[in-house]
């Protein structure tokens, strides 16, 4: 791969101690008055062989869904060890709900615009390259697409898909054989006409198999769009509240392929919003999994489960419906994890421009408190719009690191953008630092200098080399490939987890790293969070110069805990539910 280099000011990397500086072990070459880095992250997508381009199908009529979507997802299709992409496309929103007219002229060699699976052929070659297989897997979803979520609902040992669409949605089922087939009047109950955005597949009743999750976003379709205009006169995308609210999708799995929507019974309809980004994790620390949904312009949404399994919103409560100050934000992405390693999951928001991402810290009982100006995450935003975020160690030091993929809603006029659809902006790279943030994204690699108009952000070890990647999807623009560059000498440890007693990939089990003198890591099985888009399942663990683990910790979705020693590092390891110790701390 060739490696490009970014020119650095002397006057930018003064002083070893600066944050914003190379991590230890990077590559720099001195000169009298500059220095060069390597660059954090790299894109790699067309040398790799993915030539997916998103298309919006824009005719002037400022169609809502146009702003809004699609994201992506990163995922081990195959069961080979490696992690395919799946990217949404968008479509002509002309005669009906995501129709695609054939008329338009072909776009990455396909007549009509359609969601596209690229297959990793790295074990295989042995090199980074992708192939389009979207043909031979009937994942060739033609809606106008808005986002993924990844989960084996049916406990085979292959990870299905859920598909949604600004339109009829899908749930996808996988062979086992490198194809997938819809499963047939599954999510019958779902309305076409509800517009729906993020998933999570969560087993929120704790009974062994994947529930879903889903927001909707507005009551908005093509015969009730609104002009709307700025505040010069120009037309511009109307604002959600233009639209009534809508209440979000509980359906549990009954097996066969059937399931059941408790959204009443659950307690999840008693509140409408309007839905964008969505985390389940268990926030207040009782063992059940709760539900978090960022609401646009509203007031967001904490499903927390009580003891009878009904869902209670605890969001007002618990600190966050609303920021510090009390406002109600357009909340776009969220991402759940436990960023200053106290054991409990913290949420981090991204937000319109004007108003900064929040970041709320929880107590551990599921009471938070907005912590952005403490955590130097207010200023860097304000001028931004964010949509998809994701919790990830970047350089591999224990910490907690984010990345935000910015992109406005609003045209962005002048600074020489691209008129056909001017919403670009550049995305960003946040690195931890003992609990406060610092905006690296000048170091992080020409990717980010890039005005696109960013929305879903996955996260994943795409080329299996011990570091996550990030797969970014741009509305009207090319998908990205961030592979990361960051060879710094750190150690990490990823574990894929096998549940027996519960769902099979351990969705929702929480994983510990446990070392002498540091303390324990705490990391969630999940693909959920960000926005629109599904991550990898594996959990990641970057150990800094650690390379000595005292043991990895499970506590899987049932309860159960296990343990397991004389575990080795910079390696992915396979924990399988029964086969550790009895973790009885």
């Amino acid at each position: 791969m060739n490696i490009h280099r970014i020119l650095i000011a002397s006057l930018l990397v003064a002083g070893c101690t600066d944050p914003s500086s190379p991590t230890p072990g990077t590559t720099v070459t001195e000169r009298p008055s500059e220095r060069w880095y390597d660059p954090l992250f790299v894109d790699a997508a067309l040398e790799s062989g993915i030539d997916f381009r998103h298309f919006l199908g824009t005719t002037g009529e400022f169609i809502f869904p146009e702003v809004i979507g699609s994201g992506v997802a990163v995922f081990d299709y195959d069961s080979d060890g490696d992690l395919d992409i799946y990217a949404l496309q968008g479509g002509m929103l002309k005669e009906g709900l995501g129709a695609a007219d054939s008329t338009i002229p072909p776009l990455d060699g396909s007549a009509v615009p359609s969601n596209r699976l690229f297959r990793n052929e790295l074990i295989e070659r042995g090199t980074l390259f992708f192939t389009d297989v979207t043909a031979a897997s009937g994942l060739g979803d033609a809606g106008y697409g808005m986002g993924a979520a990844v989960g084996d609902v049916d406990n085979d040992g292959d990870p299905d898909l859920f598909v949604s669409n600004f339109g009829a949605n899908r749930l996808y089922e996988n062979l086992g054989d490198g194809t997938f087939g819809v499963v047939n009047g599954a999510l019958s109950v779902v309305d076409p006409d509800e517009w729906t955005t993020s998933a999570s597949f969560v087993d929120y009743d704790r009974d062994g198999d994947l529930d879903l999750f889903a927001t909707n976003y507005v009551g908005y379709t093509l015969a009730n769009n609104v002009l709307c205009t700025d505040s010069k006169g120009r037309q511009e995308y109307c604002s959600p509240n233009t639209y009534p609210p809508t209440t979000d999708r509980l359906w549990r799995n009954d097996g066969g392929g059937r399931f059941a929507d408790v959204s009443r019974q659950s307690g999840i309809d008693a509140a409408a919003g309007n839905g964008l980004g969505t985390a389940a994790a268990d926030f207040d620390g009782d063992g059940d999994p709760d539900i978090y949904v960022a609401n646009d312009l509203m007031a967001n949404r904490l499903w927390v489960q009580d003891e009878s399994g009904h869902f209670l919103d605890s969001a007002l409560m618990g600190g966050v419906a609303y920021n510090g100050d009390g406002a109600a934000e357009a909340s776009m992405g969220v991402t759940a994890g436990d960023f200053d390693a106290d054991g409990d999951e913290d949420l981090f928001m991204t937000h319109l421009n004007a108003e900064t991402n929040t970041l709320y810290l929880n107590d551990g009982s599921g009471q938070f408190r907005d912590v952005t100006d403490v955590a130097n995450l207010g200023a860097s935003s304000l001028r931004l719009t964010g949509f998809g975020t994701g919790w990830f160690d970047y350089d591999n030091d224990g910490a907690l690191d984010l990345f935000i993929a910015n992109g406005a809603v609003t045209a962005q006029i002048g600074d020489g953008l691209d008129q056909e659809f001017p919403y670009g902006q550049t995305n960003q790279l946040l690195r931890n630092v003992g609990g406060r943030f610092k905006d690296v994204s000048h170091l992080a690699g020409d990717a980010f200098s890039l005005k696109e108009t960013s929305r879903g952000a996955a996260f994943g070890d795409i080329d299996n080399d011990g570091d996550v990647d990030v797969v970014v999807s741009n509305g009207n623009g090319p998908l990205r490939l961030l592979l990361n560059n960051n060879a710094n000498g750190h150690h990490w440890l990823r574990v894929r987890l096998v549940g027996k007693s519960g769902n099979r990939e351990g969705t929702g089990s929480r994983v510990a790293v446990m070392r002498d003198s540091h303390p324990t890591l705490w990391r969630r099985a999940h693909t959920d969070g960000s926005y629109l888009s599904a991550s990898d399942i594996r959990v990641h663990f970057g150990l800094g110069a650690d390379a000595i683990v005292k043991s990895v910790g499970v506590i899987w979705p049932s309860g159960r805990r296990e343990l397991w020693r004389d575990v080795l590092v910079d390696r992915e390891i396979v924990l399988t539910e029964g086969t550790g110790t009895l973790w009885d701390e």
